[in-house]
């Protein structure tokens, strides 16, 4: 039997302070290295944790409640009966249940925000509370509707809350389809004049709301810009351009990543 050789740093390794990416690996003779081997069977059991775990829907409303100037949340249910029928049939959570649907009467907001447990429940239960308090202040003139919490939820369930509710606009806040570096990743889809049927052509997007990843109150920063940008255009989706990052957008906000040339 022959030995393993000694293990071969790459030198990319040093890059791995700017990212989570599984990059500059190493390696030992011809195989991956202990270590990242049990890291990345480590990260997808996370990933898999993540998509099956339960949405704690009571422990998330009590957070919500904590907010102040937002109304107790109101939990409604996709069509999808459960999570492997959620998983097989996705255009199922695109929807509410009929009798859930009834619970809902035009009110007209300003803003409806919907949070769907998505693909990982985790990311909500970890990330919604910090960026609506973050969010919310930003936009006080806002009339903003009782938040609806859907189990079972994709993101088009946001146009059927959001038509129901006869909103100008709607948030959606939705965990994403979780990575092997990111099981905790929140999703916001932004759409202006939500309605049934609706294409995701029709929304605005931002990603990766987690501590690790774009953190909260500059996710909030982001959500707000988009927001009167759209009330500015009466129009969201791919007509709307999100040039938050831009240097004439948010004031503050760097464009600089460890890929700019130094500053001169």
């Amino acid at each position: 039997m022959t030995a393993p050789g000694p293990l071969t740093e790459d030198p990319w390794r040093i890059l791995r302070q700017f990212t989570d990416a599984r990059i500059g690996l190493g390696r030992v003779g011809t195989s991956l290295p202990t270590r990242e081997l049990l890291a990345f069977q480590q990260a997808h059991a996370q990933a898999r944790d993540a998509v099956h775990l339960p949405l704690d829907v009571d422990a998330l409303t009590a957070g919500l409640a904590g907010i102040a100037g937002l109304a107790p949340a109101i939990a409604l249910r996709s069509q999808a009966v459960d999570r492997n029928d959620y998983l097989r049939h996705p255009p199922k959570g695109g929807k509410l249940l009929a009798v859930d649907a009834d619970r809902l009467t035009p009110d007209r907001p300003d803003l409806a925000l919907v949070i769907a447990d998505g693909l990982s429940s985790l990311a909500v239960q970890r990330n919604t509370v910090p960026f609506l308090q973050a969010f919310l202040p930003l936009r006080p003139d806002l009339r903003i509707a009782a938040p609806v919490i859907v189990t079972q939820g994709r993101v088009a369930i946001g146009d059927h809350v959001g038509a129901l509710l006869q909103a100008r606009a709607v948030l959606v806040l939705i965990g994403e389809r979780p990575g092997l570096s990111s099981p905790d990743s929140l999703g916001l889809y932004f759409t202006w004049a939500p309605a049934l049927g609706l294409n995701d052509a029709r929304r605005n997007c931002i990603s990766n709301v987690r501590p690790a990843g774009l953190e909260p109150k500059r996710a909030a920063v982001r959500a707000a810009y988009v927001l009167g940008q759209a009330e500015a255009l009466n129009l969201s989706g791919v007509a709307l351009k999100d040039r938050s990052a831009d240097p004439s957008g948010i004031a503050g906000e760097s464009t600089r990543t460890f890929l700019s040339p130094p500053a001169s």
